[in-house]
């Protein structure tokens, strides 16, 4: 019987009735009646030494199956009954059988492991409930009782279990929502481009970087000078000025005792609060006391941010480059983007409107990319057109000379009345008005200009505004830089200029939201409600790419400038890069329109990545290295009062070194040779020149190898066509040649004779 029910257990699947949705259930012997043939047909052969088993359950069926067959049961070779199929069939569907088999298998379960059980479980074709109540039936008796016994407290333990795990699934989907929450204005960047365009989209990518750098460059400030100093407040040298709320504009007043500025940080070892002194004698620090030597720290703390902050730029510049100039072919884009674009995951209304709109502005950038590429050029106007363009040219470089000298000029009687200035705080806000103002009023000119130029391409149009641009504020800002390091630095002498230059870069960005904000709103708003009320129609500008970039990228270099002297001006930027998001958001879907000619912004990142990084990074780095390595400190306060230069402060740090023993000798010897020594600076630029090299001539070897590849493609589907064109003309011959036979096999042969041509 073991043999019998191992093969029932094992009984192939028998076919179902299409028409029958439910799974077929081994416990319907109707439909498995095959296996219980087989079976009787065992006990059959075995009944010579097992009794007589079989033959008393077969006059029952014999009977059964007499009543319900008109076939008798035949006598095999062997002496064994051998029965119809209606018979088998009424045997199989016999109550007896298949309590008889389910009892079988539950003793056959009984025998096994737990193990080996469940493992039968899991393969046989059953139910969930009906797998269940084997597993109950098979169980040993004492199990049972245990079972019974302990049911409540198994129950509430997998019930406990089963909330457990599904807390914790449930916590991981919010951790994983939580962290595409922490990716900021995904929903919104999204619908952007997808309106807009990927040309207005690279502004709003510019800007999560920027927010990204600032927040990167924040972390260790805070970390190791400001938290660290908050934490050890230097003593007060005199009265502090109240609060008037005019600081929030001008930095000075109360600003100037805070954490915000250079001249509140100590010189000193920064201790745990030192002990009670004996006999009057001097404050010492408490055992266990861990020093914080705060110049060392100020000045390391800037330098490795700064540094990391580089890093971080070259790599998202390669990275970028390797993005934008991949070299292939786009002449399946289009196609991929009619055919493969669509999510078919997408299931709401709001998402597939978004996804619709951006497949749209797509292909508009592509359909226009492909017609500026294929347009001939015009020989005609270039020689007017180069015209045209030099005298741009010249007028816009011109109103920058303008702009400079007014700067430097109104610099220097700011300079002349310092003494007037440094008493009220309004006329603090003079030079950074005269700043802000050319830097508004030039590109509006600029702009202007452009537009006898009529580029053809709009993305020479923004590159060439981009540039015009760049050198306006970078030329207002060397001599900005040039009248705070080279005539304020002589001027105040007594006082503290450090920070003073601190709140003119923070007068600067406040005055630059400002008229951000001023731009917004009348360059925009008021720009599309004239349009409106003069044209009687939706007549909105477009969003200005090339000046909005500048800003911030000028933002920016305000920011990397002023870091040695107020090293919360990453914070004020933070704050002010999350504003001018939602502003300029808000306005672009209210005010502004898609680009009359759209274009594809394939290589718009890479471009201000690199502009933020050489003319904008490059030139703080020089400001702040000429700043630490040549200009004297202020004698009355900041970490560097007593030194010569900020770079003195290492020295000195070597120095204690030196003396504190043979154990930390190393370090003097590493500063030595490493930091002071000009051979690794060569040797490190050298290396990165190299590499630069390196990088240049395998990324031209892969433009030569692609080049090839598309030669040698096209080459073989030219011989391609020449060969197919070929084969089609042997073919056409073969057919004419063919067709020919048939009609002279088919018409008989006409003579025609010059008598029968005259009559």
């Amino acid at each position: 019987m073991s043999q019998s029910l191992a093969f029932v257990l094992n009984v192939p699947e028998t076919p179902q009735d299409p028409e029958d949705s439910q799974e077929p259930s081994p416990y319907d012997e109707s439909e498995v009646h095959d296996s219980f043939h087989q079976l009787i047909q065992e006990q059959s052969r075995w009944v010579a030494e097992e009794g007589l088993e079989l033959q008393q359950r077969v006059p029952g069926a014999g009977a059964l199956g007499a009543s319900g067959s008109d076939r008798q049961a035949l006598l095999g070779p062997e002496g064994a009954p051998v029965y119809s199929t209606a018979t088998l069939r009424i045997l199989a569907s016999m109550p007896s059988r298949t309590i008889e088999k389910r009892g079988l298998l539950v003793k056959e379960l009984q025998g096994l492991t737990v193990a080996q059980r469940d493992h039968m479980l899991r393969g046989m074709p059953l139910s969930l409930s009906e797998k269940r109540c084997l597993r109950e039936e098979s169980r040993p008796p004492r199990g049972k009782r245990r079972a019974r016994g302990h049911r409540g407290l198994l129950s509430c333990c997998s019930q406990l279990r089963d909330s457990c795990i599904l807390a914790s699934h449930n916590l991981g989907l919010a951790l994983l929502s939580g962290l595409q929450a922490l990716m900021p204005w995904h929903y919104a960047l999204k619908r952007i481009g997808g309106q807009f365009g990927s040309s207005v989209l690279s502004y709003f990518l510019f800007l999560k970087t920027l927010l990204a750098f600032n927040t990167l460059l924040l972390l260790p400030l805070l970390a190791f000078i400001v938290g660290v100093q908050a934490a050890f407040p230097p003593a007060p040298s005199g009265s502090v000025p109240a609060f008037r709320g005019l600081e929030l504009l001008t930095g000075g007043g109360r600003f100037t005792h805070t954490v915000m500025y250079y001249g509140y940080y100590s010189n000193a070892t920064l201790n745990q609060p030192c002990a009670s002194p004996r006999d009057g004698g001097q404050c010492t620090p408490e055992a266990g006391g861990l020093p914080y030597n705060m110049p060392l720290a100020y000045l390391f703390t800037v330098g490795v941010a700064f540094f990391i902050t580089c890093i971080t730029l070259v790599y998202s510049m390669s990275r970028s480059f390797g993005e934008s100039y991949r070299v292939g072919s786009t002449s399946g884009v289009h196609a991929i983007t009619v055919f493969c674009s669509w999510d078919y995951k997408v299931t709401q209304k709001w998402a597939t409107r978004l996804q619709h709109d951006n497949i749209r502005t797509q292909l508009k950038e592509l359909l226009a990319e492909g017609q500026l590429r294929h347009r001939p050029p015009r020989a005609c106007g270039r020689l007017w057109q180069a015209a045209v363009l030099g005298l741009v040219w010249l007028l816009c470089l011109g109103t920058t000379l303008v702009c400079a000298l007014a700067v430097y000029s109104f610099s220097e009687l700011v300079l002349q009345q310092s003494r007037v200035s440094a008493e009220r705080d309004g006329a603090l806000l003079a030079l950074p008005l005269v700043v802000c103002l050319l830097n508004l009023g030039a590109p509006y000119l600029f702009r202007v200009l452009a537009a006898l130029e009529r580029h053809d391409s709009p993305v020479l149009e923004v590159y060439v505004a981009i540039c015009r641009n760049l050198i306006l504020k970078m030329v207002i800002l060397g001599i900005l830089c040039y009248h705070w390091l080279g005539r304020r630095v002589g001027t105040l002498k007594d006082q503290c200029w450090e920070d003073f230059v601190g709140q003119e870069l923070y007068r600067l960005m406040v005055m630059d939201f400002i008229f951000t904000l001023l731009d917004t709103l009348l360059g925009e708003l008021v720009w599309r409600l004239i349009s409106e009320k003069r044209s009687q129609r939706k007549g909105k500008p477009e969003f200005d790419i090339a000046g909005n970039v500048l800003e911030l990228i000028y933002g920016q270099t305000l920011t990397w400038l002023g870091v040695l002297f107020s090293p919360l001006l990453p914070a004020m930027q933070i704050i002010k890069l999350l504003f001018v998001f939602y502003v300029k958001k808000t306005s672009l879907m209210a005010n502004c329109q898609a680009p009359r000619r759209p274009w594809k912004a394939s290589h718009m990142s890479t471009v201000f990545i690199s502009l933020l990084c050489f003319p904008s990074f490059l030139g703080a780095a020089i400001f702040l290295c000429y700043a630490i390595w040549q200009v004297k400190p202020s004698s009355i306060c900041g970490p560097f009062r007593t030194l010569d230069t900020m770079y003195e402060a290492g020295k000195v740090w070597v120095r204690h070194l030196e003396e504190a023993g043979p154990r930390v000798s190393w370090l003097p010897w590493i500063h030595r040779y490493l930091v002071e020594s000009a051979f690794p600076i060569y040797l490190a630029s050298a290396l990165l020149l190299a590499v630069i090299y390196l990088n240049i001539q395998v990324v031209k070897g892969q433009r030569k190898v692609i080049c090839l590849l598309k030669e040698q493609l096209s080459n073989e589907g030219e011989d391609k066509i020449f060969l197919i064109n070929k084969l089609q003309r042997i073919y056409e011959r073969k057919e004419r040649s063919r067709v020919g036979r048939t009609e002279e096999a088919v018409t008989p042969p006409a003579v025609f004779t010059d008598d029968w041509d005259a009559q």
